[in-house]
């Protein structure tokens, strides 16, 4: 599936009357894993692209370059459209373009700009949201920066969290007027937060996370919620199983002896082995 076509089922995603929960990827295989069990949609967060990236917590170490290539390296072995959380854009509202560009070129569904101030600064404990205009700015030069119309800009803000909900919708509406394609909010708590942002928009909405009185998906559903993330738990499974199997090498089990290593089969399908297969035979000429 060409980068055109995944765009265009994440706005078919976008456009549909269901709420779709995204597998939460990070590199190639946990990407065709998520198309294997039947996510519809990949999302690739920013904790999980630095932790997979640098090792590192969530604090904007990594550069666009980096995150770059590792979009197109998970683009290039899946078939579902991603959606990539592209932070604050990596600076101003130029470099937000450069971003949209890089992205877009390494195979992207879609992309959410912030409007979270960051890296964080200096003396402040709290995180801070730059100003509405700046904001707006950053979306204005996001669909600038766009060549394939098809690329799914979304708007972010966590100002729920950060600020206040009038303050949030005020937001939403602005870069809603922008032209971006959806609204991404992160913070929101109740139902009544998400109500009031529904009632002052009309585009799509997609949610940081949605639990509490918010797991409900009928009523999301209702509220034009078309994405729902529920977290980035199959990278910290993955931490886990690593720890455990080194460890247990480490203690002298014996590597016939480990447990929870994938069966032979199932590796050989995340490697796609019977398409590699394929092309040997016909480009090697290994037929058998």
């Amino acid at each position: 599936m060409v980068p055109q076509e995944k765009r265009e089922a994440f706005r078919a995603i976008l456009s549909g009357r269901d709420v779709v929960r995204p597998g939460s990827v990070y590199d190639p295989i946990s990407v065709r894993i998520a198309e294997d069990v039947g996510f519809e949609l990949g999302l690739l967060g920013g904790s999980a692209a630095s932790l997979t990236i640098l090792g590192d917590p969530d604090l904007l170490l990594i550069t666009l370059s980096e995150l770059a290539e590792q979009v197109r390296r998970i683009c290039r072995a899946g078939k579902i459209p991603v959606l990539v959380d592209a932070d604050h854009g990596y600076g101003n509202a130029l470099n937000v373009r450069r971003t949209v560009q890089e992205l877009e070129d390494a195979g992207a569904a879609g992309l959410t700009i912030e409007d979270t101030l960051l890296p964080q600064a200096y003396g402040e404990a709290k995180p801070q949201v730059i100003s509405i205009e700046e904001g707006v700015g950053k979306m204005k030069a996001a669909l600038d920066g766009r060549s394939d119309l098809s690329l799914v800009i979304v708007g972010r803000t966590g100002a729920a969290s950060i600020t206040n909900i009038d303050d949030t919708v005020a937001r939403a509406r602005a870069y809603e007027a922008t032209g971006v394609d959806a609204l991404f909010f992160t913070g929101l708590k109740t139902r009544a937060e998400l109500q009031a942002i529904a009632a002052a928009t009309k585009l799509p909405i997609i949610m940081g996370s949605a639990d509490g009185e918010l797991a409900d998906m009928a009523f999301l559903a209702s509220q034009r919620v078309k994405v729902a993330n529920q977290g980035h738990q199959p990278i910290a499974a993955a931490t886990q199983a690593v720890y455990e199997t080194q460890k247990a090498l480490r203690d002298g089990v014996a590597p016939k002896d480990l447990k929870g290593l994938p069966s032979a089969e199932l590796t050989n399908r995340v490697m796609r082995g019977a398409d590699v297969k394929i092309r040997n035979d016909e480009f090697l000429g290994l037929k058998k």
